[in-house]
């Protein structure tokens, strides 16, 4: 009957190594995203708002469609009423830039940082109905975690 148990505990003390191997194997292969929050809901939220401010201000709309399409966020064509506007309402845990396109465009950033981006689109017109042959564009906005 001693023989047995001694079996038993051998048997025990080998699963319980396997376990922890196992456990070990699984956090080194998820590479530390355990934990790791989702902050993409916040993001769109915020990015939304933010959008929505500027589509409901006639002079930062037309300041946007006054501008020539395509306009990256650096580029001295830029509206610096809508990075202002952009900047002032941004968490300090992200970092965005905005990108002017025609409306029937693909809009996207000349460079992509190795974090997240997250993007959000809003069409401007110079008002709610539009009008054939008016220009339409849209302002993209590009966010991402620092």
């Amino acid at each position: 009957m001693i023989k047995n148990k001694k079996g038993w505990v051998k048997i025990v003390e080998a699963f319980l190594a396997i376990l922890l191997v196992a456990g070990a194997v699984l956090i080194v292969i998820n590479k530390g995203y355990v934990g790791e929050k989702d902050i993409s809901s916040q993001v769109y939220d915020v990015q939304i708002a933010i959008l929505r401010e500027i589509q409901l201000n006639k002079s930062l709309r037309s300041d946007i469609l006054g501008t020539t399409a395509p306009s990256e966020w650096n580029d001295s064509n830029f509206p610096d009423s809508i990075k202002e506007k952009i900047n002032s309402r941004i968490p300090s845990y992200l970092e965005c830039e905005a990108k002017i396109c025609g409306l029937s465009v693909s809009c996207e950033l000349s460079r992509y940082p190795k974090e997240n981006v997250y993007a959000q689109a809003a069409a401007i017109t110079k008002t709610l109905e539009t009008e054939p042959g008016e220009q339409l564009k849209q302002l993209k906005l590009f966010c991402w975690a620092v």
